[in-house]
């Protein structure tokens, strides 16, 4: 079954799905297809296409959908296991508390990154559970005027943000929950340039920023030429 997002977070997964041909046939596989379509899709020989797919379902990056007899040989057609796949993001070392500039974009990497990771490390231990991990997520977009009403907002943000914490915070309770708020520019619409940067700057009241029998694809013996094509794939 299709899953929403996969983490890629395993050496050998990532090898696997890092190549550009791989990549783009995860990109096709969002509507089921065989190797014999996706090969005539994208130009590439159909036993290229079948080596690539097998590889990209032993790392779980695609599943089997059916099989089905065509022309005298069954056809395994397949498609991607998550609607979306994103890489882990790697956060090796800390930033030093003299670096934790709330209007820093380090600050909100790292935050992100260790948020990911910390995340995507507890689904999979209530998965292996059996278990659904509780989360919630909170976005909007907002306009501002001047750079310097980003600094008001967050400090007005971070009060509210404390005194809601202080009310529903139990320290004797099981559940403990990592918050983080954080902001950047919108991404601007499609088609136009690079949206301008709002980030507090001196001057304006905020913190100065520096910024031969039937074909078979369906796990039998393959033929001579699949077999070749392998060989030949892994001397790439």
């Amino acid at each position: 079954m299709t899953t929403g997002v996969d983490v890629l977070r395993d050496g050998d997964r990532l090898r696997g799905v890092l190549t550009p041909l791989r990549q783009r046939l995860l990109e096709e596989l969002r509507e089921p297809a065989s190797a014999a379509g996706l090969a005539a899709r994208i130009g590439e020989s159909r036993q290229r296409v079948n080596y690539h797919l097998r590889e990209l379902e032993k790392g779980g990056l695609v599943e089997l959908v059916e099989l089905r007899q065509r022309r005298g040989r069954t056809e395994r057609v397949m498609r991607t296991a998550a609607h979306a796949v994103i890489v882990a993001p790697a956060l090796v070392g800390e930033l030093d508390a003299a670096d934790q500039d709330r209007f820093a974009a380090d600050t909100l990497l790292a935050a992100t990154a260790r948020t990911f990771d910390d995340v995507a490390r507890m689904r999979e231990g209530a998965a292996q559970a059996g278990k659904r991990l509780v989360t919630f997520t909170i976005e909007a977009e907002i306009g501002f005027d001047q750079p310097a009403d980003i600094t008001r907002f967050a400090e007005q943000l971070a009060t509210r943000v404390a005194e809601l914490a202080a009310e529903f915070d139990s320290p004797t309770a099981p559940r403990r929950y990592h918050l983080l708020v954080g902001g950047h520019p919108a991404r601007p619409p499609s088609g136009k340039g690079p949206a301008e940067s709002a980030g507090p700057d001196r001057g304006d009241g905020g913190p100065d920023r520096g910024d031969g029998g039937p074909d078979r694809d369906d796990g039998g013996p393959d033929r001579d030429d699949d077999g070749e094509a392998d060989r030949m794939e892994r001397a790439r």
